[in-house]
């Protein structure tokens, strides 16, 4: 997962950048940048840290033009290095380009062996890099045509941003693994991966950049074209997306996330009713769920786990070591609410079960008389290529074990996940155009399993 930002026509590009990164934060905490294009060239700043480390007012004065690209960082190829850091941006015939990513390519390690092989050198271990290369590669032909050369030899997931000269381009995978929105704002164009950092900024929605388009703004406008015929490609928008990472304020696919998210917990309560003292959440990521089963079986929603929110996200942390340790600092129980009361508690997933494992231990310790777990996505068992950082199986507790297994592990009364059912009839129209590869294993793109994190060490 990343974020992206774009921006077309505006005074201050790259104040309006740094807002839309703002509200894209929850996307990727490792680094974040911002390219802009000052009327001769581009000049960009990225660093590793959250937006409000990397940028300050002298920073952003300094970055002065009407079109800029922006970016916030969640590693899933290539390691947390400022050398991977976007926007990353390359100088060719005196000219600059600068890319923007969010996704993962399936066949970056084949492509960059053979470019490779041709004479060109990488500077970083991103996928990422993989696609500017050939982009240039192909420029003579024409920034449109390059970049639809380019989408036909890449796989996988990208909703890409590039900045070149004055012109603003966006362009998507036609799976449509993620999400990318159209907005207009004072006369200029805007471009994000959620619309919630519209919001901010007072932009208007447009629309999705289709999946499949290459979007060109200029000073002409904007003007799509489709290298692609688009029936050749079923839809496969990340139902992750809705389960976890995209704020519940924005609209994506087609839908806003608050009520999937609530409606995931009424499903919960058709699926799996329980009488209990009270419902809560593991905050934030259950706390819209938790609304919703709450509101199905009229039993008493609280807040038992009060959190820290100058912590980010423990699920996005790149080490084990680091997840542990935020997890304590993150959450913190409220003692007499939870003595000697039976209690449901919903969360969003249940991915490596080590954080679930710590929270529940310091819970016992507290002497509820029941605790019963819901999690409101099915058990994931599979890997997944296109974004999501567990690539591998023997990370995935429901890969090796059994839910019963797991209940046994975690040390509680009851444990239960949305079937995959209840997870798609929540999304309703959407239900034949996602990707479920996590839970199922069916991919819609054949995959690597040997996949590395590192394409440069792959």
């Amino acid at each position: 997962m990343c974020g992206l930002f774009g921006i077309f026509g505006v005074e201050e590009a790259a104040n309006y950048t740094y807002f839309g990164l703002y509200s894209l934060q929850h996307r990727g905490q490792e680094s974040a940048g911002i390219a802009v294009y000052d009327g001769e060239t581009i000049r960009e700043w990225k660093a590793l840290g959250l937006v409000s480390e990397v940028f300050n007012e002298e920073i952003l004065k300094a970055l002065k033009g009407k079109v800029a690209i922006g970016h916030v960082r969640y590693s899933t190829t290539g390691s947390s290095i400022v050398q991977n850091a976007q926007p990353f941006c390359v100088s060719f015939a005196k000219k600059k380009i600068a890319i923007a990513h969010n996704g993962n390519l399936v066949n970056a390690y084949q492509i960059r062996c053979s470019l490779e092989e041709e004479g060109h050198i990488f500077q970083t271990t991103m996928d990422s890099e993989v696609i500017i290369h050939l982009v240039v590669r192909n420029l003579k032909k024409g920034l449109v045509e390059a970049i639809a050369e380019t989408m036909k030899k890449i796989k996988g997931a990208y909703s890409v941003l590039l900045l070149y000269d004055d012109t603003l381009v966006a362009f998507r995978d036609p799976w449509g693994f993620r999400p990318l929105c159209l907005g207009i704002i004072n006369g200029g164009y805007v471009i994000a991966s959620e619309t919630c950092a519209f919001d901010l900024i007072g932009a208007q929605y447009l629309r999705e950049v289709a999946p499949g388009e290459i979007l060109v703004i200029t000073q002409e406008g904007p003007k799509s074209y489709f290298p692609f015929k688009k029936e050749k490609f079923p839809k496969s928008h990340c139902v992750f997306e809705f389960i976890y990472f995209a704020r519940p304020d924005s609209h994506i696919f087609g839908k806003t996330v608050y009520p999937v998210r609530k409606q995931l917990g009424k499903n919960l309560y058709k699926e799996c009713p329980l009488e209990a003292d009270f419902v809560m959440p593991f905050p934030d990521s259950g706390t819209y769920a938790a609304i919703g089963y709450s509101q199905a079986s009229g039993i008493p929603l609280e807040f038992g786990m009060i959190r820290n929110h100058y912590i980010g996200r423990t699920f996005i942390q790149p080490s084990q070591r680091l997840r542990d340790l935020s997890v304590k600092m993150k959450l913190n129980p409220v003692k007499e609410l939870i003595k000697n009361r039976e209690i449901i508690i919903v969360d969003d997933s249940l991915v490596r079960g080590t954080t679930s494992k710590n929270r529940f231990r310091g819970i016992k310790e507290l002497g509820p008389k029941k605790v019963h777990f819901l999690l409101s996505c099915p058990p994931i068992r599979f890997p997944c290529f296109f974004g999501i950082d567990f690539p591998s199986r023997s990370e995935l507790i429901a890969a090796k074990h059994s839910v019963e297994e797991i209940r046994k592990f975690l040390d509680i009364d009851t444990l239960y996940y949305l079937s995959i059912e209840g997870l798609v009839d929540a999304l309703g129209d959407l239900r034949n155009k996602l990707c479920l590869a996590c839970f199922t294993g069916e991919y819609p793109i054949e995959v690597d399993f040997s996949f590395k994190k590192d394409i440069a060490e792959a």
